[in-house]
């Protein structure tokens, strides 16, 4: 495959993130499940996404819902079973949607059976983790703190060591030194290739980079770096690649990348390299962050925000790497509460952030209920939550000496369990996702659901031309990218191009009307691809622009 027809793969794809857990209740216990999203299928296709990412479904205690894996071969008997899966992969290859899985191969549960048997002595399964001795003082081997907060490391069993776990002490990191983890992973990867699956999302692959001498932090940010995107990630990518997915062409890959750098991000990608097809970044998604502090919220800044996608773009076309796209995800608080206005421009803000980043040089995700519009849920306690992080921060904010109050406003802006709310089919008291309460609640889909938006709403549609773009304009799939008016206090705004075609993306970012003087070279007869308000210009480009709240608009200059 040479290069040009390798971006065109990735750039025509546009992905559905779906989180099993919350799409569709089939069986009425409150929980979604893969014969549920089976029956949604006709939904799916309506959409004409091309691959579904679907977090973990397999067997796992859900001490941090399914990202704690305890068999990385069995469905989860609460989502359903193989043949469920087998069903609902042949099902969706029938409307041409392949299959993306999340591999979560950074840490597994305690309750794996690698961990239990070095817990009852095994050395060959010790080895498995980071088990180190404590200090002579009795203290933990490192300062290091858990990403979910407190210390990283927790007492082995009734000895003296500790094992390491970045994130909740059920999720025991798995040192990649060891060639025997490394296989155990590839085997992984090549049981569900052997199933039909055509992609697979990496969960934190960047962290499995840490040192054999594991050494005290000076700083949090230093920290990071101790075992954060370091150069052996290349290493163990490059031999993961080489050992399953990279044997199939056709299979699509993505890794989720902490605080990693423009430069390793174009290593992982860069196609001769043999590493992964893309990366996700979060870089612009901390813009609302007071001092990087995720639990401190600011008004987001626009021109950061600019800035780093304007550097990810340019950097990673000039150097042939690749962007996963995405403003949502199950890790996130949904994009329209933070860039957006759910309240008066909820379509049209829903709308220009869609076009803002579909158009852009990448292969696009949409999180579940993006398309309707979903915002946050609006829940006024802390119970309602169900998120291992959301309830962590809120307690160690009570002991920082936060109100309850205060705490709880802190912690209900960034949960992770704002995006993990039911999908709403329908307006009814759960939501029409179950029969009975769902693990977590819906509350605001009596305006917003999939009935009322296919009946009378204006977002699916808009998504629905999106992804049909992507699909017929070569340029979208695999043009160049440039800047424009970067230093505009409201405008975002980029020029695609190839060869001798460009199309020109302007979107209003706020709600206050802005305008912008439109250079001579783009002035005069346009063809419009889409905007989310009625075009007042027929085809016409004025020299000065205005834009209303939130519009974003596309077109192609004719002369």
């Amino acid at each position: 495959m040479n290069t040009t027809d390798y971006y065109r793969k990735l750039g025509q794809k546009v992905i559905y993130q779906i989180y099993p857990k919350s799409f569709y209740d089939s069986n009425g216990d409150g929980i979604g499940d893969l014969r549920g999203i089976i029956q949604k299928i006709p939904y799916i296709e309506k959409l004409n996404v091309d691959m579904i990412w679907f977090n973990p479904f397999f067997v796992s205690p859900q001490n941090d819902n399914g990202y704690d894996i305890a068999d990385y071969y069995k469905i989860d008997p609460r989502f359903g079973t193989m043949a469920d899966f087998k069903e609902l992969e042949q099902r969706l290859k029938e409307i041409h949607v392949d299959v993306m899985l999340d591999m979560v191969l950074n840490h597994c549960s305690t309750s794996h059976p690698w961990f239990q048997k070095a817990l009852a002595g095994d050395p060959k399964y010790r080895a498995y983790f980071y088990i180190r001795p404590s200090k002579k003082d009795g203290s933990v081997p490192t300062n290091w703190q858990s990403k979910f907060g407190g210390s990283a490391w927790k007492k082995f069993g009734n000895s003296s060591d500790y094992y390491l776990h970045l994130y909740d002490p059920t999720q025991a990191d798995l040192d990649w030194h060891n060639p025997d983890v490394r296989k155990e992973a590839a085997q992984i990867v090549n049981f569900w290739r052997n199933k039909g699956v055509k992609g697979f999302r990496f969960d934190v692959i960047n962290v499995t980079g840490k040192d054999t001498n594991l050494r005290n932090s000076t700083d949090p940010q230093q920290e990071k770096k101790l075992y954060t995107d370091t150069p052996v990630v290349h290493t163990y990518l490059k031999e993961l690649n080489q050992n399953s997915f990279g044997r199939d062409s056709s299979i699509i890959t993505v890794g989720e990348m902490s605080s990693t750098t423009v430069n390793n991000s174009i290593a992982y990608t860069q196609p001769q390299n043999h590493e992964l097809s893309m990366v996700f970044t979060f870089h612009h998604l901390k813009v609302d962050y007071k001092n990087g502090n995720k639990w401190k919220t600011i008004p987001f800044d626009f021109a950061a925000l600019k800035k780093l996608l304007f550097e990810w773009q340019t950097e990673l076309d000039r150097h042939g790497g690749w962007n996963a796209l995405f403003w949502n995800n199950h890790d996130q608080p949904r994009a329209l509460n933070r860039f957006g206005n759910v309240h008066e421009y909820r379509e049209k803000s829903a709308e220009m952030l869609a076009l803002v980043l579909h158009l852009l040089r990448g292969t696009p995700y949409i999180y579940q209920g993006e398309e309707l519009g979903m915002p946050n849920p609006s829940y006024s306690e802390i119970s309602s939550y169900n998120d291992v992080e959301t309830k962590n921060a809120y307690n160690a904010l009570l002991k920082k000496g936060y109100s309850e109050q205060e705490a709880f406003k802190a912690v209900s802006l960034k949960s992770r369990d704002n995006s993990r709310t039911p999908m709403q089919w329908n307006a009814t008291k759960y939501a029409g996702f179950s029969t009975t309460k769902p693990w977590l609640m819906p509350t605001n889909q009596a305006k917003i659901n999939v009935e009322r938006e296919l009946a009378h709403g204006e977002i699916f549609e808009f998504y629905q031309k999106l992804i049909q773009l992507r699909k017929t304009e070569e340029l979208i799939a695999i043009g160049h990218f440039e800047a424009l008016f970067a230093e505009h206090p409201q405008v975002f705004a980029y020029r695609r191009f190839l060869n001798e075609q460009q199309i020109i993306v302007l979107a209003n970012f706020y709600e206050k009307e802005t305008s912008i003087e439109i250079p001579k070279k783009l002035q005069g007869q346009v063809s419009l691809l889409l905007g989310n308000y009625p075009f007042k210009y027929n085809e016409q480009l004025p020299k000065k622009l205005k834009l209303r709240p939130y519009e974003a608009l596309a077109f192609k200059p004719l002369s």
